[in-house]
């Protein structure tokens, strides 16, 4: 599904991403893990095609097709969702109306029929309760005042309306405290399916205790250095980044 070969990338002119070699399939959950510094939401903005992260080298194939040739906005209708690290407020934006917003313009995209006040209405009821939010929190502009854990409520409530082919999880446990953390991760493991993929960066095994990556790869200096099983978040966990392979937190 996701194809990256010899990625390079710069920030303000110095570059972050030095040679990065990923394959993602259908189906697969990844997990990258790694220091401040190595790469990680560089990554994942470069995925999303975020302004001021410069491409030098290397390609991105989804589904066989350049993706670093897409705008923005049609990496999302194409299926690329970002869940930020910090999400944005909007103010003067109802989160419902944002949400609504969204979906109907995906389903144009892929030619389907948009969803009327009553039908997004009854949907977006279903998905909202299954991770515990209020109809009240909805009526409020997006993600303004709310808590860490009521905006990563609301970016898995966004996937889940949308329904994106790929995923890329920017520390999403960021900020979350325990009862918070179980929610989000039961709305993120109801996402997974044989053709869906997602991409999860984290600092901390404690996501990974309940969203079970089938691979894990540790990050650094820009390169992924070493990839395993689920037991090598476990190995990072109990030695460090010296430990699990030396000189990566360099």
């Amino acid at each position: 599904m996701l194809e990256i070969r010899n990625l390079h990338a710069k920030v303000d002119g110095r570059e972050i991403l030095q040679g990065l070699d990923l394959v993602i399939n259908a189906g697969e959950m990844h997990a990258i893990m790694g220091p401040n510094g190595s790469g990680k939401s560089t990554l994942s903005y470069v995925l999303a095609g975020r302004d001021g992260y410069e491409v030098t080298a290397g390609s991105v194939l989804f589904e066989g097709h350049d993706l670093l040739a897409l705008k923005p906005e049609e990496r999302a209708r194409a299926g690329i969702f970002l869940a930020f690290q910090y999400p944005v407020e909007v103010p003067g934006v109802p989160s419902a109306t944002f949400l609504k917003t969204a979906v109907n313009a995906v389903r144009k995209a892929r030619g389907e029929k948009e969803y009327d006040a009553f039908e997004f209405l009854k949907l977006m009821k279903a998905k909202r309760d299954a991770l515990g939010m209020s109809e009240d929190m909805l009526k409020r502009p997006l993600n303004v005042g709310f808590s860490g854990g009521e905006k990563k409520r609301n970016e898995v409530l966004q996937m889940a309306l949308l329904e994106p082919r790929f995923m890329v999880l920017d520390e999403t446990d960021s900020g979350l405290d325990v009862d918070a953390l179980r929610v989000v991760a039961a709305g993120i493991n109801a996402l997974r399916r044989a053709d869906r993929a997602m991409l999860v960066i984290t600092h901390y095994q404690r996501l990974l205790d309940h969203v079970r990556p089938d691979v894990v790869h540790i990050l650094s200096k820009g390169r992924i250095v070493r990839s395993g099983g689920p037991e090598l978040a476990l190995e990072l966990e109990a030695k460090g980044f010296a430990g699990v392979m030396p000189g990566a937190a360099a």
